[in-house]
């Protein structure tokens, strides 16, 4: 049942195997509370809850149960959405009568503005020396430059083919969330920068070895964690962001751009936002920055010292 649930998502509905995965976890995870106390006619912990018997109740208590383990109001939330994708599918597509998590209500979630790093701080780690005879120093300073320079997300990165880049056009196609193609143009400086980039990897990899445009020294594809790592290691120590992550670097991309006077619906193209209302959080954070100088630069603003 799950399995069909979760190949539904990924097929149908289009969605990303990263959020295929959540899905999947918070669903097990239910069915582990549930047998393990015996819910929804479970009598051992290898059972599987009968749907038909699932009350509100029942993960009611599952919530209460994660959230006395200290898990977060946010991810607790999360969980909440996954059940109700859950049980909505299984009315439509095996005739449950009702859907138990329905009348669940999340917990509210105070705002947080996105993280990111100062344009100075960015200037001052992409403009540094690095080893161009190195491939994957080349390489490494390319991911970063490129999450900066083009705002795409991690998984963009890690799915982008070599054909993928135009170098004549000055840029790059990318294949966003929900399957969606969009495409980003990118400067003079990062052109030289993949051409570079290239004949190091021809010379090291070869040239027919490998589709993907970011490869390890063998040819295989790059995966999440070492991309990450990669991104961490640049900015850590070099920033004053509280993460140092690759959307911190797409969320820096959103916010310069809107500060140096960008359109939003501009922004929210090359972001492939959905929805305008998802861009517009980074005129929240150039607000902010325009709050921050004012106060430090206006005498009225500034505390008396009597």
């Amino acid at each position: 049942m799950i399995n069909a649930f979760l190949t539904y998502l990924r097929c149908e509905l289009n969605l990303s195997d990263h959020t295929v995965l959540s899905y999947g976890n918070d669903i097990r995870q239910w069915h582990d509370f549930a047998a393990s106390i015996g819910l929804a006619g479970c009598k051992s912990t290898s059972d599987t809850p009968d749907h038909e018997l699932v009350t509100v109740n029942d993960l009611r208590l599952w919530i209460s149960f994660m959230s006395s383990e200290g898990i977060s109001a946010r991810t607790i939330r999360r969980k909440i959405q996954s059940m109700r994708a859950f049980y909505k599918y299984l009315m439509r597509r095996h005739g449950l009568k009702s859907n138990p998590a329905a009348d669940l209500t999340p917990a509210r979630m105070p705002k947080r503005l996105p993280s990111f790093i100062r344009p100075e701080q960015t200037k001052k780690i992409l403009d540094e020396d690095f080893d161009a005879n190195d491939f994957i120093d080349t390489r490494n300073h390319l991911i970063v430059d490129m999450f900066y320079s083009t705002g795409m997300r991690c998984s963009e990165l890690l799915g982008l083919l070599d054909a993928d880049i135009n170098l004549y056009k000055g840029e790059l196609k990318v294949l966003g969330k929900r399957n969606k193609e969009r495409i980003i143009p990118f400067g003079d400086e990062m052109k030289q920068l993949i051409t570079e980039y290239r004949n190091l990897r021809s010379k090291t990899v070869g040239s027919d070895r490998t589709q993907y445009f970011f490869v390890k020294p063998d040819g295989s594809q790059l995966y999440r964690k070492l991309v990450y790592t990669i991104v961490h290691d640049s900015l850590q120590g070099r920033v004053t962001a509280e993460k140092c992550s690759p959307h911190v670097l797409r969320h820096s991309f959103a916010t310069d751009m809107l500060n140096n006077g960008a359109d939003i619906t501009a922004v929210q193209q090359l972001l492939g936002h959905q929805s305008l209302s998802t861009t517009q959080i980074y005129t929240h954070l150039s607000y902010r920055e325009l709050l921050n100088n004012y106060k430090l630069a206006h005498p009225r603003a500034q505390k008396s010292g009597g």
